[in-house]
């Protein structure tokens, strides 16, 4: 028997139903299963390099912020020193006239006009961050006192200024004049104290 296998009919045109008992078109062997884990593989390194452009530009900007925020506060580290540097310069010319504004207080000469104004320029210096400093009593320090005298006293028990012949000002931590002063350390030849009323042991000599 002899079966016209033409899939078109040649009388009607038409495509013929597949006949039965033909083959079915052949699968891949493996389903597929090659070209899907060929694509699998190259879509995985295809992540794994993006992630690794990735952090190496995340790197990048993270070190680029850390040089702009240290170069930020160098600027402005330079900026405070340049004008504090500015604005010492200007003070240190006004320290002569407010010495001379002390030594009038001291004498009972500052009044009248001359009161008002030398109160005035002292509180324009003071919010410039002028600080006058220097009192007797206060320990003897070589970082802000210049020494000018020295004795000993029995009346101290440390090194201390025991007068002030100029007094210091500062700005901040910076030290525009030390502080000139009379200093005395103890007498180690001063007599010390009794313990007691009656002597070291506390009794009376009779």
């Amino acid at each position: 028997m002899i079966r016209d296998k033409r899939r078109i009919d040649p009388e009607t045109g038409e495509v013929r139903a597949q006949a039965e008992g033909s083959p079915a078109p052949e699968a891949p062997a493996d389903g597929g299963a090659g070209k899907t884990g060929k694509a699998d593989k190259a879509g995985s390194e295809e992540v794994s390099s993006l992630q690794t452009q990735l952090s190496e530009r995340l790197a990048d900007l993270q070190r680029l912020k850390a040089e702009y925020d240290n170069y930020r506060k160098r600027v402005e580290r330079d900026r405070v020193a340049v004008r504090e540097q500015a604005l010492g310069q200007v003070l240190m010319e006004l320290l002569p006239v407010l010495d001379d504004i002390g030594r009038a207080r001291d004498h009972d000469e500052l009044t009248g006009g001359f009161k008002s104004v030398a109160e005035s320029l002292e509180a324009v210096t003071g919010k410039l961050g002028l600080v006058r400093y220097g009192e007797k009593g206060e320990p003897f320090d070589p970082n802000v006192h210049e020494a000018l005298m020295h004795s000993l006293s029995p009346d101290v028990t440390e090194t201390s200024v025991v007068d002030v012949l100029q007094p210091g000002y500062r700005i901040g931590e910076r030290i525009l004049r030390a502080a000139r002063v009379a200093v005395a350390d103890p007498d180690p030849d001063a007599e010390k104290p009794a313990d007691g009323p009656g002597g070291p042991d506390g009794e009376s000599g009779e």
